[in-house]
């Protein structure tokens, strides 16, 4: 399996309004740019290495970013919302939301002088992918929104046996943070994937070690509620996009993937019959190749369009 090695390391960047982004980038600069944008609670080490050389080996320069409140970006200072208000989605005035997180992403471009660049999101991530695709068309060339949903309850609800999983607090020792999030990730995962694997175990642990913190993703829970139904925004997208969802995932149903497809003018619905909420490395090949190809023809768009 190839691997790689990112170019300048892990950097924290400003991205304006006090907050900074640890991010990575690989390839050649010169590569068609895309941006990788992680989920709730998770961190940009969540995308593997040797997915990332795939990408690089095909021709794209890849960068990958920890969002606000995860990793070794910045940790806002507001208290975490408590189930209480999760459930009842009454935040403080404080209480950031999915644009906050999408103009940090753009604060991110402008510190990389990168004018326009492909957005892959999963799941939170796609929903940030989404809010700069529709509020900042002129920065993205194309958009893959991966296992995500629209905002609207009528669509990509958990399946109930979850919420009292998703709702536990993750526990402060290392070991028993190992242990709640592989346990996590299996329940949300398709029937049958393994995660709790040694290279599982030390996934988790390296993220654990880059953030102990339980509080950012609750914040980041809470920044998803708070943006509330995002449907008639989504109709306001002019990239070219691709709706990649599984039709075994338990944590965002595949209708948030169908209201995704609908709401955004010209996308492509791509359901995947064995997928979960998660990316193991079996679907790789089948979601690279969907994934690349997108990227690719709009490149090929572009260039047939540029002046000579």
């Amino acid at each position: 399996m190839s691997v790689i090695a990112s170019n300048d390391g892990e950097r924290l960047l400003d991205v304006g309004r006090g907050i900074e982004l640890c991010c990575e980038t690989f390839g050649d600069r010169s590569d068609p740019p895309l941006v990788l944008v992680m989920g709730l609670g998770m961190q940009m080490v969540h995308w593997p290495l040797p997915l990332i050389a795939q990408l690089v080996e095909r021709g794209l320069y890849v960068i990958r970013f920890d969002n606000r409140d995860r990793g070794r970006s910045t940790h806002v200072a507001i208290r975490p919302p408590t189930p209480a208000r999760l459930l009842t989605r009454r935040f403080g005035a404080d209480q950031y939301t999915l644009e906050d997180m999408a103009l940090d992403m753009v604060g991110l471009l402008d510190a990389l002088e990168l004018e326009s660049v492909h957005l892959v999101g999963v799941s939170m991530g796609g929903m940030i992918a989404q809010t700069v695709a529709a509020t900042r068309p002129k920065r993205v060339r194309s958009l893959t929104s991966i296992m995500s949903t629209t905002g609207s309850r009528r669509a990509g609800q958990p399946r109930p046996h979850l919420y009292p999983q998703l709702l536990k607090p993750a526990p402060r020792g290392r070991e028993a943070y190992v242990a709640h999030m592989l346990a996590l990730l299996t329940a949300i995962g398709a029937p049958g994937d393994a995660l709790d694997t040694p290279e599982g175990r030390t996934l988790v642990g390296e993220s654990y070690d880059r953030d102990p913190d339980p509080g950012g993703t609750a914040r980041q829970l809470a920044a998803i509620l708070a943006s509330g139904n995002r449907t008639r925004r989504l109709e306001a997208i002019m990239a070219p996009t691709l709706v990649i969802h599984g039709e075994q995932d338990p944590l965002v149903a595949a209708s948030g993937g169908r209201a995704t497809a609908k709401a955004i003018p010209g996308a492509r619905l791509m359901l995947v019959p064995d997928m979960g909420h998660g990316l193991p490395e079996r679907l790789w090949p089948q979601v690279l190749d969907a994934v690349v190809e997108h990227v690719m023809g709009v490149e090929r768009a572009r260039r047939a369009q540029a002046p000579v």
